[in-house]
């Protein structure tokens, strides 16, 4: 039994052998004909800080395997893609696969020389080889154009940057990037080609480049920027679309380099085409409730004047607001031009229609660091789930800009989770908004002054507005501490409060100085959206003092303390287009003052202030303000200090308080119970280069004031209510030392006892 076991087991095993070979032979002949033999053993070297078993992980060649070429091919790549070596040589002894490294060295320290208009900080942020990181050449040559690129971006085209590596031991090195940085590449020239309708001046005004010039020392305009260039053809495209120019191109915009790479000449090649006018101008409205002839007045556009694109734009939103408010909150408003060629016109009709049915899901803030999100969402004029709006989403982007905490502002619509949804989508970028400041200045009206101010616009990132400032001046000398938070209690309301400590020099208008110390609190909301109503309580005392004995009796009569508890209230409508440099709009303002409730002033004190503006063409703005103001006591005499002393800013071509009643003996300023001032002006360019920022303008102002119910003998005190009329020239300069303004004026109806003056200059400075 056993012996035919065995010969069985023998017959198996000759059956397998017989199988096998020609496998193996197979096996054996492939791997001859693929690497020639068998890999017994992979052996590693020149590694130093790298593990061997890391290197055999990234080889495609492992003990076992055929000596493929292509794979030890493959392998040698993969080993330099790692970074981890600067030279990697594979090569076979027999059955041993010889794999050779020499690794990169380690970076010991990165350093900047030469570097003096970009910091070190802002370089090691924009490079990537950092300290303990693998060096290579590649990273470097990396590096260097990153560098290179930052100095274009501020204009320095002719910078270099060479690198330099130092040995150190243990496989280190240091990198240090040698910088020359060169001059500012300046745009000497720039040059328009196929302009026929406005000549090369004009254009460079538009554009926001500018040629290289002595005065924009401060500016970084004339400085070359590739970006900028691209915003240039959209500033002309839009400049000629505002002209009439439908058909007009930007063909190209070439900057070409100067050999020496330190200048640039710039030449944009347009393509004007022909100018078009307005031809019929129609509304049609396709809601039930409205007519388009009720609402044609709110288009700006009319038949015969030039096409604007500006205008066309206006006219849409007007459309929407005046279609919003009669309470169709999805409108769509889409204007269709049909253009005549022949002709040269364009006939526009305005289709106002129920847009789409959209919602706000939801409104998304990115971009705010500092600033809290409530802080942007409460300018909106919609919250989220209200119906979408166009025109209340353009409010409210103007809201959050003229919040002043930003440097840019963009706000989209986007479409939300289902087709009757959006997601409003707002994105900001912050600036600063905390100063110190010191300031000087001089004033015709108060003389040398200095100031030092610490103000912080959006404390703690909650939108308060907190300021301490301390002015002294020749003739004024004031400390001022102030609070205001924007939203009180969680509702639009503007409340804070104010301490002060005013002394007045007074000596040269009215022989007395004055000092103040006082407190109040404030409080201002809005009613509708441009019409607002303030609160404000004032606790105070004032002491007139130093009166000399030659004074008038009226101001000896005044000298001493009073205290002063007073309530003020305001009502402001605004429909200006800025409240800091307004160019159209109007706005008016009534406040009333009631002391009494305590103290010892007692008086009702009425005042009205109001401004129209009017654009008659481009940069050309005339405007009329005035104001007018009646104090009268509550049982007693109105006292010195609770009369409207005007002049110098309110009616130019006068002095300070250099009309209104006057003792005729000592020539003292007394002021009025009454007043008025008015002004008509015409602001316009002066032809400069508009980036200087200076103004002309003429103007008219008129005013008076008068009536003194304690003035008793008639023979004492000059007094008049005929008004006093002045015209004059001026300039306002927004110089990069601060604002400066100049007025000459001439007063050409005026009393005996007024006080005139030509020139009228105000200086301020910030550093």
């Amino acid at each position: 039994m056993r012996v035919r076991v065995i010969r069985i087991l023998a017959a198996l095993a000759v059956i397998l052998v017989q199988l096998a070979g020609p496998v193996a032979g197979r096996a054996l002949a492939q791997a001859q004909a693929q690497g020639g033999t068998i890999v017994r053993q992979v052996d590693i070297e020149g590694v130093q800080r790298i593990e061997p078993d890391t290197v055999r992980s990234y080889l495609l060649v492992q003990e076992g395997d055929p000596a493929d070429p292509d794979r030890i091919d493959r392998s040698l790549k993969s080993l330099y893609a790692t970074g981890l070596f600067s030279d990697v040589t594979i090569r076979q002894d027999g059955t041993r696969l010889i794999v050779r490294v020499v690794e990169n060295p380690i970076v010991n320290r990165v350093a900047f020389e030469g570097n003096e208009r970009i910091k070190d900080e802002t370089l090691q942020a924009e490079t990537t080889l950092r300290p303990r990181v693998i060096y290579t050449r590649s990273k470097v040559q990396s590096d260097v154009q990153r560098i290179l690129t930052l100095y274009r971006q501020s204009g320095r085209f002719a910078a270099t940057v060479e690198p330099k590596i130092i040995d150190l031991p243990q496989n280190r090195v240091d990198v240090v990037f040698e910088i020359s940085e060169g001059p500012v590449t300046s745009v000497e020239k720039i040059r328009f080609v196929g302009n026929k309708e406005f000549h090369d001046s004009k254009l460079r005004e538009v554009i926001r480049t500018k040629q290289s010039r002595w005065w924009r020392f401060l500016s970084s305009d004339d400085t070359y920027d590739p970006d900028r260039l691209a915003l240039d053809r959209e500033l002309l495209r839009r400049f000629y679309l505002s002209e009439g120019y439908v058909d007009f191109r930007v063909l190209s915009a070439v900057a070409e380099l100067a050999p020496d790479r330190e200048a640039f000449f710039v030449t944009f090649t347009v393509e004007e085409g022909e100018r078009y006018k307005v031809g019929k101008v129609e509304v049609k409205v396709t809601l039930p409730g409205l007519e388009g002839e009720n609402l044609i007045d709110r288009v700006t556009l009319r038949e015969g004047d030039w096409y604007d694109a500006n205008a066309l734009e206006k006219s849409i939103e007007k459309l929407s607001d005046a279609v919003a408010t009669q309470g169709y909150a999805f409108v769509e408003v889409r204007p269709r031009l049909d253009r005549q060629r022949e002709k040269k016109t364009i006939d526009i009709v305005f289709e106002v229609q129920e847009g789409p049915r959209v919602y706000v899901e939801r409104i998304d803030v990115t971009g705010n660091v500092r600033t809290r999100d409530n802080v942007i969402r409460r300018e909106f004029r919609f919250v989220e789930g209200d119906a979408f709006n166009a025109a209340k989403l353009r409010r409210s982007r103007q809201r959050i800009q003229e919040l002043d905490f930003f440097e840019k502002v963009s706000v989209e619509q986007v479409p939300g989770s289902a087709p009757d949804k959006a997601v409003v989508k707002v994105a900001v970028e912050e600036k600063s908004t905390g100063s110190l400041s010191i300031g000087a200045g001089f004033s015709t009206g108060a003389g040398f002054l200095g100031d030092i101010s610490i103000r912080e616009r959006n404390f703690m990132g909650r939108g308060q507005d907190v300021q301490a400032s301390v002015l002294i001046g020749q003739q004024q000398q004031q400390v001022d501490l102030s609070f205001t938070e924007p939203y009180f209690l969680g509702k639009e309301i503007a409340a804070g409060g104010d301490a002060f400590f005013v002394q007045t020099d007074r000596q040269s208008e009215s022989s007395f100085d004055t000092t103040t110390i006082g407190a109040d609190v404030r409080a201002n909301y809005p009613l509708t959206e441009h019409l607002s109503q303030g609160w404000r309580y004032t606790l105070k005392q004032t002491d007139l003092t130093n009166v000399p004995s030659d004074a008038s009796i009226f101001i000896q009569d005044a000298e001493g303390k009073e205290s002063y508890s007073e309530v003020s209230h305001s009502l402001t409508y605004d429909r200006r287009d800025s409240k800091l440099n307004p160019t159209e709009g109007y706005f008016g303002k009534h406040t009333v003052d009631i002391a009494g409730l305590g103290g010892t002033a007692k008086y009702i004190r009425n005042r009205v202030d109001t401004g129209y503006y009017y654009p008659l063409a481009d940069k050309l703005v005339a405007s009329v303000t005035g104001g007018g103001g009646y104090v009268h006591g509550l049982g007693e005499d109105v006292k010195l200090l609770d009369r409207f002393f005007i002049g110098g800013n309110e009616v130019r071509g006068f002095r300070t308080d250099g009309l209104g009643p006057r003792d005729r003996d000592t020539d003292d300023s007394l002021g009025g119970e009454l007043f008025y001032a008015g002004s008509l002006q015409l602001s316009f360019p002066l032809g400069l280069p508009e980036e200087l920022d200076i103004r002309g303008r003429v103007f008219s102002d008129v005013g008076s004031a008068w009536q003194l119910a304690e003035q008793g003998n008639g023979d004492v005190v000059e007094d008049s209510s005929a008004p006093r009329v002045s015209v004059g020239v001026g300039l306002t300069w927004v110089s990069p030392f601060g604002p400066l303004g100049i007025d000459l004026g001439w007063a050409i109806i005026k009393q005996s006892f007024d006080k005139t003056e030509i020139l009228r200059l105000n200086f301020g400075t910030r550093f």
